[in-house]
């Protein structure tokens, strides 16, 4: 035994594993399938875009070419003339009372249906899956086709453009409506339960007070929407400005369409600077956000403050007798405090008031509704519906259609991964984390502004002058519309991230690019998938509207059989224009849920 020992070898010694690193020991999230289909499905959806975009046509030496088309045009223009001062007048106010006539029996109407469609307020889910639907389909069927309805059911006139603006906003104002009532604090609601109060007054003392500044900020935005929208209204009887253009342009009177158009456009910023007001007169908020109309209405209260300040500060006691009567109401007897005094502010607040009720009476009056055909008009429902249902290709084959939604998809595609790409641009340098200076800042948030104003369809029907008839006008129109749009989103956005990684990157010396690449860009990644997919889903339907004046796309077969009469057609472009939506909305839905 010992001399067996001896002779044996000897074993190698044993040598310690090296121990496992910080990021090897650090828990692996595991990627599910799920994440791994939805990556794939987003880059095959980036993949028709870049073929989208490939397909349309753009080029920048066309463009150019483009250019002296252009030269032609404003020179075969010349000055840009006007209406009448008195038919403008008229005009331009009974545009204003439609548009204000449809949003507000949309907000009325969305009350209802946001209780039913919200978790916490539906009756049951059955009622919930019927709110859902119903913003859903009113979101999902273009105006233009509501309009089309309505003319027929109705005198053409302002009528259809009210139920038109109204039917289609319920979808948006309802939807955000239930978001808000989704997220309110369930406390005093859960008190006046427990105290026997009613359903009816659990939302009226419960939720309504909390929800009611998000309904008047969406019903406000809303509107601003829907005068922008009212211009392609006009291509279907409405009367308004739009109707006046479209005359204008269908008859080679493009100076005096294009004043019609400038019109309109100064129309929507006055509006804006007066939602902005309301706002802040309703709310009692300062306005916070960047548009146009909260930074004038800003820029005049700051001015008022600052008068102010400088007259109390060089009048000795003035602030003191300012407040004077609050503490004496305090100090005083009950009768005394409970008697709100006629203060400069409560003054404004309900003079403004009483001019909200008159511009309301006064939009009712000028569009001279006849109230008689809302009682009638059901007499015709049935023969109506037999044109429209069942569903037909008419005289078209079923590939043409769905070619032709098929080049609308790609326009809203295009026009998407345009937008991006410029918006994440111009939208990062808007943010205040982002930008390296104020004067960057200030000056994309301005673009940003300048671009929203201009509405997509009087820039497509320029482009379409200029460039001719095809999906590259179209595109070009859709892609700077929305750079407004994505850009001021994504401004938002990233200036709401958690600024803790931004900080610890420039405490660690990172450069300027190296913390927006590794901080502000991850953390704002969920943002832009939503804020893109919101835009693609936009884009469809403001590309079938394009396409009605000619920026390609099935809209152009959608005016051809509505004013053919072949509303079996359109009811097969409607169908398929919501199977798009609801198919997009899904995706939306799903990437967000996945990529959370």
């Amino acid at each position: 035994m010992s001399t067996l020992s001896a002779t044996a070898p000897a074993s190698p010694p044993l040598t310690p594993s090296p121990a496992p690193s910080v990021a090897e020991r650090a828990p692996k999230r595991p990627i599910s399938p799920e994440r791994i289909a939805a990556a794939v499905t987003l880059l095959v959806i980036v993949g028709l875009a870049v073929v989208a975009v490939a397909e349309s046509g753009i080029s920048l030496p066309a463009m150019i070419e483009s250019w002296g088309h252009a030269e032609r045009f404003f020179a075969r223009v010349g000055s840009i003339t006007f209406p009448e001062p008195g038919e403008l007048l008229y005009l331009t106010a009974l545009t204003v009372g439609l548009v204000l006539c449809g949003t507000l029996l949309a907000a009325v109407i969305s009350v209802p249906v946001a209780y039913i469609a919200a978790s916490n307020t539906t009756p049951g889910p059955a009622w919930q899956a019927i709110g859902r639907f119903i913003t859903v389909l009113t979101r999902a069927v273009p105006d233009v086709v509501l309009a089309m309805v309505f003319v027929l059911m109705f005198s053409i006139g302002t009528l259809p453009g009210i139920l038109a603006i109204g039917i289609h906003s319920i979808g948006m104002i309802s939807k955000l409506f239930a978001d808000a009532i989704e997220q309110i604090d369930e406390g005093p609601r859960m008190a006046i339960r427990a105290a026997g109060g009613s359903k009816l007054q659990q939302f009226t003392s419960g939720v309504l007070p909390q929800v009611l500044p998000s309904w008047v900020a969406t019903v406000l935005h809303r509107n601003d929407i829907n005068l922008r929208g009212s211009v392609v209204l006009g291509y279907v009887g409405v009367a308004g400005l739009g109707l006046e253009m479209s005359y204008a342009f269908k008859s080679l009177n493009y100076s005096l369409g294009l004043g019609i158009a400038l019109v309109i456009f100064a129309l929507c910023v006055v509006m804006e600077i007066v939602s902005s007001t309301v706002r802040r007169a309703m709310l009692g908020i300062q306005p916070s956000s960047r548009g146009l109309g909260d930074r004038v209405v800003r820029g005049v209260t700051d001015a008022r403050a600052a008068r102010t300040a400088r007259r109390e500060s060089a009048v000795p006691g003035a602030a003191a007798a300012r407040q004077a009567p609050a503490s004496a109401a305090a100090s005083g007897s009950l009768e005394a405090a409970l008697r709100r005094p006629w203060t400069g502010s409560r003054i404004r607040n309900t003079a403004w008031g009483w001019i909200a009720v008159a511009v309301v009476i006064g939009s009712v009056l000028i569009c001279d509704i006849h109230w008689s055909e809302l009682v009638t008009f059901w007499a015709k429902v049935p023969a109506i519906t037999a044109q429209f249902w069942p569903p037909s290709f008419g005289n078209y084959e079923a590939a043409t259609l769905f070619g032709a939604m098929g080049a609308t998809v790609g326009i809203a595609l295009a026009a998407t991964l345009l937008s991006f790409g410029f918006s994440l641009l111009i939208g990062s340098f808007a943010a205040r984390n982002v930008a390296p200076n104020g004067a960057v800042r200030s000056t994309m948030r301005f673009l940003l502004v300048i671009i929203r104003g201009i509405p997509e369809l009087i820039l497509a029907i320029v482009l379409i002058v200029i460039t001719g008839l095809g999906s590259q006008a179209g595109t070009i129109a859709l892609a700077f519309g929305g750079i407004g749009l994505l850009g001021k989103l994504i401004a938002d956005s990233f200036e709401e991230v958690d600024s803790g990684p931004e900080r610890a990157l420039r405490a660690a010396g990172a450069s300027r690019g190296q913390v927006y690449a590794s901080a502000t860009l991850p953390q704002g990644r969920r943002a832009l998938l939503g804020h893109s997919f919101y835009l693609l889903d936009s884009n469809i339907r403001c590309a079938t509207i394009l396409g009605i004046v000619g920026g390609g796309g099935v809209g152009y077969y959608l005016l051809n059989a509505g004013q053919g009469s072949n509303y079996a057609v359109v009811t097969t472009i409607v169908l398929m224009i919501l199977a798009t939506v609801l198919i997009v909305e899904g995706l939306a839905v799903w990437m967000r849920r996945v990529f959370r």
